[in-house]
């Protein structure tokens, strides 16, 4: 199946999003974001490919599963990375949806803004993460996603055409996006844009994606070590930052979230105690909520 239900952390506490199922149009993906958590679970992650026989197996698929329901795109591989102009199989599985299903969709790229005709007059909502506003930061983190300025324009224009925006600040690297001036840059960026709700969350260590890291922003090692591997734990898999390094950087974020007039959650973290009242931490309580254009 290539819709599948959305489960990663196995129904523990840390996973606080309502059931939905999860499709991804593609397999690895051509961010290259040093902080990746897929490429450790994903072979050859960084060389995407298009799925096999992808849009007749996720009709398929779709005819096995409740109208209503929320299907998210997607949980690993943007599904808006370049081959998507080529394949457009992020727009063809929108078609797919649109009258059936709440549709989540998770992206780094402006491209899909291309799909605001189906969004706009769809149950929706699009998730675009933002880790900074520095360019310079940002072109060595995430190097072949699209610049901050892309993506936030890409939230104004989505918004202006009535379709829920969610920003996650995520994941927060410590030394290096982490610093209250760059989380008031971010989140005054993304309100003044346009966005509804903030998702936040730490960055969490795997071998692979330290090692990135490492070679590209060594600087940030020192404190990554102290924070990771001397005080924090493991949690399925992933080291965490020490529980109060993450309660406290996050409750900064809901702070200045809230007083900027967005709504906030965390995000597999086991804080949800910060997560503002009767949202989901996804976002697709808005997608819910959104008047049909």
């Amino acid at each position: 199946m290539y819709v599948r239900p959305f489960d990663p952390w196995r129904k523990t506490s840390l996973c606080t999003c309502p059931f939905k199922y999860s499709v991804n149009p593609y397999t690895g993906c051509f961010h290259g974001c040093l902080y990746c958590y897929a490429s450790s679970y994903i072979k050859d992650f960084f060389n995407p490919r298009p799925k096999e026989d992808f849009l007749r197996r996720v009709q398929r698929d779709l005819e096995k599963i409740k109208e209503g329901s929320i299907i998210n795109i997607s949980s690993s591989s943007d599904p808006y990375q370049p081959l998507e102009e080529k394949y457009r199989y992020t727009r063809h599985l929108l078609e797919m949806l649109k009258d059936r299903f709440i549709i989540e969709i998770v992206t780094k790229s402006d491209l899909v803004t291309r799909d605001v005709d189906i969004l706009s007059s769809s149950r929706s909502l699009v998730s675009i993460t933002v880790t900074t506003l520095d360019s310079g930061i940002a072109r060595l983190l995430e190097p072949r996603a699209p610049p901050p300025k892309r993506r936030v324009d890409a939230i104004e224009r989505l918004t202006e055409a009535g379709v829920p925006v969610v920003v996650r600040l995520d994941p927060l690297i410590p030394g290096l996006n982490d610093d209250i001036e760059n989380i008031i840059e971010v989140l005054e960026a993304v309100s003044l844009a346009g966005a509804n709700h903030i998702v936040s969350s730490t960055y969490k260590v795997k071998p692979d994606n330290l090692g990135r890291l490492s070679k590209v922003f060594p600087e940030v090692i020192p404190r990554v070590k102290e924070l990771y591997l001397e005080k924090g734990q493991k949690i399925h898999g992933y080291i965490y930052a020490s529980r109060s390094y993450r309660a406290e950087i996050l409750k900064l974020v809901k702070v200045e979230a809230e007083k900027r007039g967005m709504t906030f959650a965390t995000c597999r973290e086991g804080l949800s105690n910060l997560n503002t009242p009767g949202v989901s931490c996804d976002g697709t309580h808005l997608a819910l909520r959104k008047a049909i254009i």
